[in-house]
C-alpha cells in the first residue's frame, strides 16, 4: 500500500498507547506513510472507556475527523469499540472497521482490505481463548533510530470484577502471553537500542496462572527478562496489592535492573471502601506490601490510582485516603471522581455521592499529592544518578543543547549535555540539581 498515508489518535491507558504503536509500525511495515490526520487516507482511533462519558469522547473525535478529513476510512479499536461495537457504524458511517481488544491484530490487514474493496465494512469483536498474538514489527527505521523505551505486552484482560471497573467487559479474561514470545519481543527491542523496558498487563502479577499459561510465573519472567544482554532498566505496570508476592518483592532487592519504583493501585485508603470496591485487601494487607518493598529498597518510591466519591463514601472515609497519601508518602497519583460505568456492580449501589462533594473532595485530594509530589522531587536535588537520555527538549534555551530523560524512579529529568555528546538511548551520570514543579535539572558529571 505504497504512498497511503495514516493517522492514529489514542484515548486511555499505556496498553492503549502501546497497542496504537504497534499498529502504526506495522502499517508502515505494509507501506503506509504516518501524515497528519486531514491528509490521512487511514485514520486508527484506539478507544478508553473506564473513566465516564468516554462514548461523548469518541464521538466528539469522530465528528473532528469528519470535518477535516471526511474521505479517509476510520477504525475504532479499544473499550469503547467493545462495548458499542457495529453501533458506532451506523452512527457515523465514515467508521468501516470496529476491534475489541483481541482484534487489534487484525486492524492493519483490515486497512489494506478496506481500501481495496470501498463497499466492506469489518468487525473483530470476539474474545480469543490465548492470547492474540502478533509480529512485534521492530524492523529499524529509515534513519537508524534507536528505541530508548519499550513496552512489552505480557497479558491481557482481567478476572478480578472490582465493582466500578469495566475493565473484565471491555478486555475480556485474563489470558497470559507464551514466555518464549515474550523475550522474543524484548531482545527485539534491546537489539532496537532499548535499555528500558516496561511490562504491561491488567494484572502482571497473575502472569502465567491462567489457563493459557505455560509453566512460567511473574518472578520467573522477571528474572528471565532481567538477563538478557544489554537491558539496563526492567519494569513493570500494573500490580495488584492482593496478589504482589514476597517472591516478586525480593526481587527488588536481587535484580540490579528492576527499578525501585512501582505503580501500586490503592483506590481507597479506608477498609469498608475497599471492601465495597471489591479489592481485596485491607489497608493493613497494602502498608504491610508497601513495608516490604521499603525493606528491599529503602529508596523505593511508589504511585498509585486513587478514587473520590464512590458511592456511599462518606466524609470520615474520604479523611482515610488522605491520611493513606500521608502515610504511604506516594511520589505520584492519578486520581479520579466515581463515575458509573455500564454494567458494573457499583452502577447499581444507592446513596451516590453528589458532583459537587466529590469534585470538592477530589480539589483535596490533588493539593495534599501535589504537596507530595513536590516534596519528592526537593529530596532528590543534590543527588547522583543515572538518566536514560530519550529526546531533544523542545524548550532550548541558546545554551548547551537541553535532553530529557528519565531517572531509574521515573522522575523526568532534564540534562544539559555538550554539543554532540547527547543521542537518544544513551545513559550518562548526572547530579540533580535542582526540582522544578513537575521535573528536575541535572548536569553531566565527568568520570
Amino acid at each position: 500500500m505504497d504512498g497511503f498515508g495514516f493517522h492514529c489518535l489514542t484515548f486511555g491507558c499505556q496498553m492503549n498507547v502501546n497497542d496504537s504503536q504497534w499498529v502504526a509500525r506495522a502499517l508502515a511495515a505494509r507501506g503506509f506513510i504516518e501524515r497528519p490526520l486531514e491528509r490521512a487516507d487511514v485514520i486508527f482511533l484506539n478507544t478508553c472507556s473506564v473513566r465516564e462519558k468516554p462514548e461523548q469522547k469518541v464521538y466528539s473525535a469522530l465528528g473532528r475527523i469528519r470535518r477535516l478529513n471526511p474521505r479517509a476510512v476510520v477504525g475504532v479499536a479499544g473499550c469503547v469499540a467493545q462495548q458499542l461495537g457495529e453501533e458506532l457504524m451506523q452512527r457515523s458511517p465514515q467508521v468501516r472497521l470496529v476491534a475489541g481488544s483481541d482484534g487489534v491484530a487484525s486492524v492493519p490487514d483490515a486497512f489494506v482490505r478496506l481500501l481495496q474493496e470501498p463497499e466492506l465494512r469489518l468487525s473483530f469483536l470476539a474474545f480469543t481463548e490465548t492470547f492474540p498474538d502478533r509480529d512485534p514489527c521492530l524492523a529499524p527505521d529509515a534513519s537508524g533510530g534507536v528505541t530508548p523505551v519499550a513496552y512489552v505486552n505480557i497479558m491481557q484482560g482481567c478476572d478480578n470484577f472490582c465493582a466500578y471497573c469495566i475493565v473484565p467487559y471491555t478486555r475480556g479474561p485474563r489470558k497470559s502471553r507464551s514466555t518464549q514470545a515474550v523475550l522474543d519481543e524484548c531482545r527485539a527491542w534491546v537489539r532496537r537500542g532499548a535499555g528500558d523496558i516496561t511490562l504491561l498487563g491488567q494484572n502482571v502479577n497473575v502472569f502465567g496462572m491462567d489457563a493459557g499459561g505455560d509453566g512460567t510465573s511473574f518472578p520467573q519472567l522477571l528474572r528471565q527478562v532481567a538477563a538478557i544482554p544489554g537491558l539496563r532498566r526492567l519494569r513493570f505496570v500494573s500490580a495488584h496489592p492482593r496478589d504482589l508476592s514476597q517472591e516478586t518483592i525480593d526481587l527488588f532487592a536481587e535484580l540490579p535492573q528492576l527499578c525501585p519504583r512501582l505503580h501500586l493501585p490503592l483506590q481507597s485508603g479506608s477498609d469498608s471502601m475497599l471492601q465495597k470496591m471489591g479489592r481485596g485487601y485491607t489497608m493493613e494487607r497494602y502498608l504491610q506490601v508497601v513495608e516490604a518493598l521499603r525493606r528491599a529498597r529503602p529508596d523505593f518510591a511508589l504511585s498509585t490510582d486513587l478514587i473520590v466519591g464512590f458511592p456511599s463514601e462518606t466524609e470520615a472515609e474520604f479523611e482515610d485516603t488522605l491520611k493513606a497519601v500521608d502515610t504511604c508518602g506516594f511520589m505520584s497519583s492519578f486520581s479520579f471522581c466515581y463515575s458509573d460505568r455500564p454494567g458494573t456492580r457499583a452502577s447499581a449501589m444507592p446513596f451516590k455521592i453528589p458532583r459537587e462533594v466529590q469534585l470538592e473532595r477530589l480539589e483535596r485530594l490533588q493539593n495534599l499529592q501535589n504537596d507530595r509530589a513536590e516534596a519528592w522531587l526537593r529530596s532528590r536535588a543534590g543527588r547522583t544518578t543515572d538518566v536514560l537520555l530519550e529526546a531533544l527538549s523542545p524548550k532550548q534555551d541558546g545554551g548547551e543543547p537541553l535532553w530529557q530523560g528519565r531517572d531509574p524512579w521515573g522522575d523526568p529529568v532534564n540534562v544539559r549535555m555538550p554539543e554532540g555528546r547527547g543521542r537518544p538511548g544513551l545513559f550518562v551520570n548526572v547530579t540533580l540539581d535542582a526540582a522544578k514543579k513537575h521535573s528536575l535539572m541535572a548536569s553531566l558529571r565527568e568520570e
